[in-house]
């Protein structure tokens, strides 16, 4: 006698396959396993970690993920930023604030005010909700250049980088990654205008408005080129010039707003670069510390072999098929991102980390395969994992490496 099973029961089992099935869920559940995967990799690295400045040995999970730049972040937040810039005996500006943007440790204030739970609290799951939102919608973004699948595993390979454990540190990488990826959304689907309080934001959270400048600017001389080529004036691409063109603007203004705002609080015109400077040692001059810091270890000469073998991998990444796969606005960020970091970040262990931004890339290897036929996701993933674990080892967990301390992650 066969058994009958209700209408009811029927709809009830079709509604949870559906939700199981449901694209949002598929991300969230890659996005948690990276977490647990980071999760483990901080607990095994903090078992093993020494002495610090921040804890004695084998700090617990809570004190090993506020090492490093979230001490400053939690100074902002109880603290603020200094009216009077901090000097060294020579009247030289030394560490201070102002080299940190305010949107992550104010938006940590509001909700503590809100909840009282404290930074220790609310700080690691402001990063892990901001990232668990940008993983939604970089699989968004990803879906308007390929399929599900191939989405989806550009979103695991974001989830477990080496430098994943990032995400889920009180630090404002995942705020910015929230807010580039929805900036970057908006803009490949046309919503210019709705993309500028987005990029303002952005640019309050991490310095990202200068690339993001830079990539409108490339789009916005496409988008003229193709109204020049157009036998149809006044037509799409047309219409697009105008927003892009205050798009533009606005981020050219995000991308000053902090320094001018660091000169009317301190008075000091250069506040921000002169605090940013501290870290360096050094004046900024563009281009040259990435000939200079492999010529100290290679030479002068092999120095600028190498810097040419950089160039030539950056112009051969954006010719293979697969990166221009992605998308027009997702090659322009990262084609002005790299000439970004080329023009003004100085070449250091933290590198890595600077360039977890580039995420758009990873679309470009999720649905590759060797000349075997072996699909290079599942060989990526591994290798990652693997990575990530000599990151947090050797990077943000603390080893004395000479009388300055260790190497920033």
């Amino acid at each position: 006698m066969s058994r009958v099973v209700p209408a009811r029961a029927n709809r009830s089992v079709r509604w949870s396959a559906q939700w199981f099935a449901h694209w949002s869920l598929q991300v969230l559940v890659v996005f948690a396993a990276g977490r647990l995967v980071s999760t483990g990799i901080l607990l095994l690295a903090a078992a093993r970690q020494g002495p610090s400045p921040w804890s004695g040995p084998a700090p617990a999970y809570g004190t090993f993920i506020n090492y490093w730049d979230s001490g400053w972040y939690e100074r902002i937040f109880t603290e603020g930023y200094p009216t009077d810039l901090p000097r060294d005996a020579l009247g030289v500006v030394s560490h201070n604030q102002w080299a940190f943007y305010p949107l992550y440790p104010g938006l940590v204030r509001v909700l503590d005010a809100a909840t009282g739970l404290g930074w220790e609290i609310l700080a690691p799951l402001v990063s892990v909700a901001a990232a668990a939102g940008a993983s939604l919608v970089i699989y968004r973004l990803f879906r308007l250049a390929s399929d599900h699948r191939a989405a989806l595993a550009g979103v695991a390979v974001v989830s477990f980088a080496p430098v994943s454990a990032i995400l889920q540190v009180p630090y404002a990488e995942s705020l910015h990654l929230l807010l580039l990826a929805s900036a970057l959304y908006l803009v490949s689907t046309g919503r210019y205008f709705a993309a500028m309080p987005v990029v303002v934001l952005m640019c309050l959270a991490r310095p990202a408005g200068v690339p993001f400048a830079i990539a409108v600017g490339i789009l916005f001389l496409a988008a003229l080129r193709t109204v020049r080529r157009s036998a149809v004036p006044g037509g799409p691409p047309a219409q697009r010039l105008l927003p892009l063109f205050l798009l533009g603007v606005v981020s050219s203004l995000g991308a000053v707003a902090w320094p001018l705002i660091a000169w009317a609080v301190t008075g000091q015109r250069n506040a921000y670069v002169a605090t940013e400077t501290a870290w360096r040692g050094e004046a900024l001059v563009p281009f040259v510390p990435w000939l200079e810091a492999p010529a100290a270890v290679v030479g002068p000469a092999a120095a600028v072999l190498v810097v040419g073998g950089l160039l030539l991998c950056v112009v051969a990444l954006f010719l293979a098929p697969a990166v221009r796969s992605m998308g027009l606005v997702a090659g322009a960020w990262c084609a002005a991102y790299l000439l970004y970091l080329g023009a003004f970040w100085d070449p250091q262990s933290s590198t890595w980390r600077i360039l977890f931004p580039l995420f758009p890339l990873a679309l470009a290897v999720a649905g590759s395969r060797n000349r075997f036929g072996i699909r290079i996701l599942w060989v990526l993933l591994p290798v990652s994992v693997l990575l990530q674990f000599f990151w947090v080892d050797w990077l943000w967990g603390w080893t004395p490496s000479g009388p300055d301390g260790d190497y920033p992650p």
